[in-house]
C-alpha cells in the first residue's frame, strides 16, 4: 500500500532547502544531492522547486515527511554515504533500480552502451545477432542486462557477476520489470561461466573496473569509502580487466559478434591498440560521451 502524502508548507520546505544547501557548502559536499533528495525521494518536481520562494500558504504534498528527508541528508553529511544507497534506489534509463553497497551505482554515461546497441539493432534488423546470446559481464545492479533485454527482446541475455549479493540484487531488479525470465544468471569470474557457449556469443557488453588503483584512493569519499572497490579498481594502469576482456573475448564471440566495453576518459588509444594487437577484431570504434571524452569501445569479431 502506498504511503499517504505528507503536507508541507512551501516556506518550511524553502527554509530547509536553503539550510541544506549551506550545509553542503560548509562541509564540502556536492549540493546537487539536496535537490536529488527532494525530487527523487520527496517527489518535488523542478517547477515546484523554482516556485518555492514565491509560495506562501499553499501546502505541497510530499511522498515522505520532511523529517525523514532531513535524517537522510544528515546521514549523508556525517558519513558521506551516497544518497542512492541511503534511499535504496537510483534511476537509470527507464528503470528505477535497487542499489546497495554491494553494487556500483550505475552512472548516466553507461546508458550510452545501451544506446549504441539499440541504434545498431535498429539499423541491422535482420542481423542474426538479434536472436543470439548477449552477456552483461560484471552485471552489478543488473542495469546493462535489463537495458539489453529491453532493446534486444528476441535475444537471450546472460548476466554474470562474481558477487553473489550483487547477482541477487540484479535478479530482484529484473523481477520488478518482469524481465527475470528473459535473463540467465551466472555466478563467476568474467567469461568463465560462459564457456559452454564459447564461440557462439553475439555480443559481450561490460562496464568493467577501469580506474587505476592509486586514483581510486583519491576519489571523493562517497565513492572511495562506500562503493565496492571490486567494481572500481582496474589495477595499476586501470587496464587490467579491459585487457583481459579484449584478449579472451574473441574466443567467445562468433564471427560478426560485437564487444562493447566502457572505459575511463583518456584510455581510448590504449584500448584501441590492444584491440588491434589481437588481429581478430574489425570496425574498431572509440566512442565519445556527451562531454567529448573517450567513453566506450566497440569492436566486431572477424
Amino acid at each position: 500500500m502506498d504511503s499517504p502524502p505528507f503536507p508541507c508548507f512551501a516556506p518550511v520546505l524553502y527554509r530547509w532547502r536553503t539550510q541544506a544547501l549551506q550545509q553542503a557548502l560548509d562541509r564540502g559536499v556536492d549540493p546537487v544531492g539536496v535537490d536529488w533528495l527532494l525530487g527523487e525521494v520527496a517527489g518535488v518536481d523542478r517547477l515546484q522547486l523554482r516556485l518555492l520562494p514565491q509560495e506562501t500558504d499553499r501546502p505541497l504534498l510530499l511522498q515522505c515527511d520532511l523529517e525523514q528527508i532531513d535524517r537522510l541528508w544528515q546521514k549523508h553529511l556525517d558519513d558521506r554515504i551516497p544518497l542512492q544507497y541511503l534511499a535504496g534506489f537510483t534511476h537509470w534509463r527507464t528503470f528505477k533500480l535497487q542499489v546497495s553497497s554491494d553494487v556500483l551505482i550505475p552512472r548516466p554515461e553507461t546508458e550510452l552502451l545501451i544506446d549504441w546497441v539499440e541504434n545498431w539493432a535498429k539499423h541491422n534488423p535482420q542481423a542474426p545477432q538479434q536472436w543470439g546470446h548477449w552477456a552483461d559481464l560484471g552485471t552489478g545492479s543488473g542495469a546493462i542486462a535489463l537495458g539489453l533485454a529491453t532493446v534486444l527482446p528476441q535475444a537471450t541475455i546472460h548476466a554474470v557477476d562474481c558477487s553473489a549479493p550483487a547477482l541477487d540484487l540484479a535478479r530482484r531488479n529484473a523481477q520488478a520489470y518482469d524481465l527475470a525470465s528473459h535473463i540467465q544468471w551466472h555466478l563467476g569470474f568474467w567469461l568463465d561461466p560462459l564457456t559452454p557457449w564459447r564461440g557462439q556469443w553475439s555480443g559481450l557488453v561490460s562496464n568493467p573496473p577501469y580506474i587505476p588503483s592509486a586514483t581510486v584512493l583519491q576519489l571523493q569519499p562517497e565513492v572511495q569509502h562506500h562503493e565496492p572497490h571490486l567494481a572500481l579498481d582496474g589495477g595499476e594502469d586501470g587496464l587490467r580487466d579491459l585487457d583481459y576482456l579484449i584478449r579472451h573475448g574473441a574466443e567467445y564471440l562468433q564471427p560478426g559478434g560485437v564487444l562493447v566495453l566502457e572505459m575511463m576518459a583518456g584510455q581510448g588509444e590504449a584500448v584501441r591498440s590492444r584491440l588491434q594487437a589481437q588481429d581478430c577484431y574489425e570496425k574498431i570504434q572509440i566512442c565519445k560521451d556527451l562531454a567529448g571524452l573517450d567513453r566506450f569501445a566497440v569492436a566486431f569479431r572477424q
